[in-house]
């Protein structure tokens, strides 16, 4: 019962933020929710904490009407590590997991918002009810069907079963809703869209799973009743998200 609440209260939240907010605001909304998830990578990852400092402001430059550039942002990256072991005393390995999880974590989050911009509310939407649609199939089609694992050394109770119900639904769903969202596009590259959203959805959740099953951890953390931590609840959204991005950005 509290995972069901908190879990709606969840979705309650991000349908209203999405739908109601100003997009300033909301590069804000994802800023915070980047400090959050960066947090917690960063505590299961045992790297210096403020690189929060640096995911947030990969959000918020992802999250604008341009993009910064590759240079900028390697350059970016390289100052950071240089900082963290010059000056810091931090070995490179610590540094380079700082920066990765910025990017990780940062990057994805920004271009949610800027999907928005690009085309609206729907297309939002769109992308994150194809993520929760593939994941749920996921977990319903591996309960009942569900035979073979998937990947056993990093997520035991995933199933090939499993992930194939969450391919199928969620490139249906993209294809029918997106359909509505995107009436401009065709069936036919809503299906490629659907498949590299879904797949890199599942391969994001399992990433995620990997860090911690590293770390020994269970949750990336217990902020959220019944589900874990943020980082938890967006992991397969943080893979997924780049493909859809370039996709809108190329129809605007």
């Amino acid at each position: 019962m509290v995972r069901l609440v908190s879990g709606a209260v969840l979705a309650a939240v991000a349908f209203a933020a999405i739908l109601f907010l100003p997009l300033v605001a909301l590069r804000v909304v994802a800023c915070l929710v980047a400090a959050l998830a960066a947090y917690e990578y960063l505590e299961i990852a045992e790297t210096p904490i403020r690189a929060i400092v640096l995911a947030v402001a990969m959000c918020w430059a992802a999250s604008g009407s341009t993009v910064l550039p590759g240079h900028v942002l390697l350059t970016m990256a390289l100052l950071w590590v240089a900082a963290e072991v010059l000056v810091s005393n931090h070995t490179i390995q610590q540094a380079a997991a700082g920066v990765f999880g910025a990017a990780y974590i940062g990057m994805p989050l920004g271009m949610l918002v800027a999907i928005q911009a690009l085309q609206g509310w729907p297309a939002t939407m769109l992308l994150i009810g194809t993520v929760v649609v593939s994941d749920s199939a996921q977990f319903y089609s591996g309960r009942l069907f569900g035979r073979r694992p998937l990947a056993p050394a990093i997520s035991p109770k995933k199933t090939v079963e499993g992930a194939v119900g969450g391919v199928v639904c969620g490139t249906a769903f993209m294809m029918l809703v997106g359909a509505k969202a995107l009436p401009f596009v065709g069936f036919g590259p809503l299906l490629v869209l659907g498949l590299l959203v879904v797949v890199l959805g599942i391969c994001g959740d399992l990433f995620e799973s990997r860090l911690k099953r590293a770390a020994g951890v269970k949750d990336s953390s217990s902020l959220i009743p019944g589900h874990g931590g943020v980082l938890d609840r967006v992991d397969a959204l943080l893979f997924a998200v780049a493909p859809f991005y370039l996709f809108v950005r190329n129809l605007s």
